[in-house]
């Protein structure tokens, strides 16, 4: 540890209290590799997550897409402006305000879906809000960007890796799909394959977190106001998402998922864009951001759900308890509100 500076003894970009290590071949290898075999289990999760997807209910999604308007308008239209607020509020440096907004303009991340089922949401809402924000990302980042971002750099300097966003695209159509088929054919199989991905979805979720905690251990001196903003950032998100879904009238278990899916961004979309964007002196100032928001976004995540399964617990022993107690409200029974049943006892 470098005493004068803070900074840990490998790290070659020191400048106040930040710094950043250079990436070494073994680092790029290594991250290479994590991030190929994650990309694996991620898509067999995410086929897992298909199989409590029905194709008619998904598509009733997409022909009335009530719920997904209310998903775009707080993925594109709050988390930007929360972003803008944010950044304004804390003055913080014109390279730091810009990497919050790309992170605010990011679409969905994929854990939401896995959290969706696991706070029994509305999983095809829950998928279709995550392909159809991943799409319109093609077109609602760099237009959100060049709106709130223009007056602390020009927006044309922000690189769009437009590749990332299509293999994510393909990355989460293509194994929901055939999880979708899965769910049709075979249904009392798809409940099997569900159980199994869902426990090891949320192991995956806190791999990621670990393995992005290891791979970057050396860049964690940041700003103190960017670990703020990327505590307050996400749970922003949750609460104006779910506020804003239930004033549109949606039944509690969209409210959940719309929350979810506000809030959890794809951070490894904008860990992209930052790399692909700024030169190497001005990483050091926000190299870790979208790593402090990808653990601050799982860790409200999961003491949200805890709060959930203890409220179930508290009030509800089933399903049907559970509504006539807590949503006074009639839902039809299909995959739109299924109760995990890993949390019944």
């Amino acid at each position: 540890m470098n005493n004068s500076t803070g900074c840990l003894a490998t790290a070659t970009v020191c400048n106040g209290s930040s710094c950043v290590v250079s990436p070494s071949n073994f680092n790029a290898i290594l991250s290479v590799i994590l991030s190929t075999v994650l990309t694996i289990l991620l898509a067999m999760v995410m086929f897992s997550m298909g199989c409590n997807v029905e194709i008619k209910k998904f598509l009733g999604h997409i022909r009335r897409p009530w719920g997904i308007c209310i998903g775009f308008l707080c993925q594109f239209g709050i988390m930007p402006l929360v972003g803008f607020i944010l950044s304004v509020a804390f003055d913080i440096l014109p390279v730091q305000a810009v990497v919050v907004l790309i992170m605010g303009c990011c679409p969905g991340g994929t854990a939401s879906n896995i959290l969706a089922y696991w706070v029994d949401g509305d999983m095809d809402l829950s998928v279709s809000m995550t392909t159809c924000s991943t799409l319109l990302a093609l077109g609602m980042m760099p237009l959100c960007l060049l709106i709130y971002t223009k007056m602390w750099v020009d927006s044309g300097r922000i690189i769009i890796p437009y590749d990332n966003i299509g293999t994510s695209l393909v990355a989460l159509v293509i194994p929901v799909s055939v999880g979708m088929f899965v769910n049709h054919k075979w249904p009392q199989k798809a409940k099997i394959i569900l159980k199994i991905g869902s426990i090891t979805g949320a192991i995956l979720i806190v791999l990621i977190a670990v393995v992005g905690g290891i791979l970057y251990q050396s860049a964690w001196i940041i700003a103190p106001k960017l670990w703020i903003i990327g505590t307050i950032f996400p749970v922003a998100g949750y609460s104006l998402g779910f506020f804003l879904a239930r004033i549109a009238g949606q039944p509690w278990h969209r409210c959940r998922t719309v929350a979810l899916e506000t809030g959890m961004q794809n951070t490894q979309l904008c860990s992209t864009v930052v790399q692909l964007s700024f030169t190497f002196e001005e990483l050091n100032q926000v190299f870790t951001f979208p790593l402090i928001y990808s653990i601050f976004q799982l860790a409200f995540a999961g003491i949200f759900l805890g709060i959930y399964v203890s409220y179930k617990k508290c009030y509800g022993k089933n399903n049907d308890e559970f509504l006539q107690s807590k949503n006074d409200e009639i839902v039809s029974d299909s995959s739109l509100y299924k109760v995990n049943e890993g949390f019944q006892s």
